[in-house]
């Protein structure tokens, strides 16, 4: 079962093909969607969605990247949101150093509200850590978080990796091992332990290999199930059932039916 633990379905560039990306997907064998929200506004959108489409789980949360759009007071609302149908985890929350972010302070503070309310409600957490793994690590910390999640998207070395791990955390991998050039990333990969790992696509962002530039979606998922399975010398089979079983770790109520 090929789950993607990272796609956001629920942006404008894929209404009106929804339906038919989730038939071509099943027939590709890719049976299962985590959508995390990353603007408040998305929230009423992708409540809606979820109950349209039975292979999606979801998560709410206020992206770092996006909080010049937030306020304090939406995270009031985001334990009650958070008791609606499918949701798996907070998300997606983190720290952004890429250029163009807000000011740092701010997005730990918004961080440290998250995590207080992913504790409460004994949800992990689906974390975006761009140029900032010491950083989140020392937010977890500070907020005595222990309920684990998702690394989206990780990029970093073996011994930060190392250390989320030891905090309960699985490794989103998606379509930067799908690049010759990704070296560090392809070494990363190859020295984890077969429990660290989740698959992702990051949809429609972080395209694979030879379709930079175009759209990416959760059928690109079978290409990076490839490339891990050469990196880490591992039969395909193998790296499917072993992402799937990971992913239940730390969403142990994935297959529950909450229709």
């Amino acid at each position: 079962m090929l789950i993607d633990s990272h796609c956001h379905l629920d942006l404008a560039v894929f209404d009106g093909q929804r339906d038919e990306l989730m038939v071509r997907c099943a027939e590709q064998g890719v049976s299962g969607f985590l959508v995390p929200a990353t603007r408040f506004e998305s929230w009423g959108k992708i409540n809606h969605l979820v109950k349209r489409y039975p292979t999606w789980r979801v998560a709410y949360g206020l992206h770092p990247y996006f909080l010049r759009e937030a306020t304090l007071k939406q995270i009031d609302g985001l334990a009650e949101q958070c008791d609606t149908e499918r949701v798996m985890a907070v998300g997606e929350i983190g720290l952004d150093c890429w250029p163009g972010a807000v000011d740092m302070d701010i997005q730990k503070a918004y961080l440290l509200r998250q995590l207080s309310v992913a504790k409460m409600l004994r949800l992990p957490v689906i974390l975006h850590a761009r140029k900032s793994y010491d950083l989140v690590l020392k937010c977890l910390r500070q907020g005595g978080f222990d309920r684990g999640g998702i690394v989206h998207a990780f990029n970093g070395s073996l011994e930060q990796a190392k250390r989320f791990t030891a905090l309960g955390f699985v490794l989103g991998i998606g379509g930067t091992v799908t690049y010759p050039r990704a070296k560090k990333a392809h070494r990363v990969l190859a020295s984890l332990d077969a429990r660290d790992y989740v698959l992702e696509t990051d949809s429609p962002d972080m395209p694979i290999s030879g379709f930079q530039g175009q759209t990416n979606t959760p059928l690109s998922l079978p290409c990076i199930v490839q490339h891990i399975a050469n990196i880490r010398e591992e039969d395909v089979d193998q790296v499917t059932r072993q992402a799937y079983e990971n992913l239940l770790s730390v969403f142990p109520k994935w297959n529950e039916d909450l229709l």
